[in-house]
């Protein structure tokens, strides 16, 4: 039971990091002369130089903000069930022991979940050169691995040790 809690954990980790990296990392929407994420976006000048542009004149405001929102929301809770996590194998009896936790990542998924949908189905829909970017990528890596990690966490909850 201990690898196990302890895969369980490393699994969490990971979901974290992803999450972080996601959120953070300016790898949305990528060209050769742009990198775009849903914070900023970085042109690349004729000398070379990448200029920053603020994002919210570009793309229409409320999704952009909702596409936001939804990636900081991911990370708080997928870190706050980490904390949970710890605090519920020392405190909660075993019938009980991972349900807030669950809950947590069930949260994480959501949000994580709304906001990569948000944003590959409103921006970049007619742009004809670019593709995503790695940070996408991790974004919808991290809704599989979230949901992954809830369930795990549903489904170890009625397991006695």
């Amino acid at each position: 039971m201990l690898a196990l809690l302890a895969a369980i954990f490393f699994l969490h980790l990971s979901c974290i990091a992803l999450l972080l990296a996601a959120t953070i990392h300016n790898a949305w929407w990528v060209t050769e002369t742009m990198s775009t994420d849903i914070w900023t976006r970085w042109t690349l000048d004729a000398g070379g130089h990448w200029n920053y542009t603020e994002i919210s004149e570009i793309y229409v405001k409320e999704y952009l903000q909702t596409v936001q929102a939804s990636s900081v929301l991911a990370c708080i809770f997928c870190i706050l069930g980490v904390f949970v996590f710890v605090a519920q194998l020392y405190t909660l009896p075993k019938g009980r022991r991972f349900l807030f936790t669950g809950a947590f990542q069930l949260l994480a998924f959501l949000c994580i979940l709304i906001a990569a949908s948000i944003y590959t189905d409103t921006f970049h829909k007619n742009e004809q050169t670019g593709s995503y970017g790695a940070s996408f990528i991790l974004a919808w890596i991290s809704v599989c691995l979230t949901f992954i990690s809830c369930v795990t966490y549903f489904i170890l909850r009625k397991k006695t040790a």
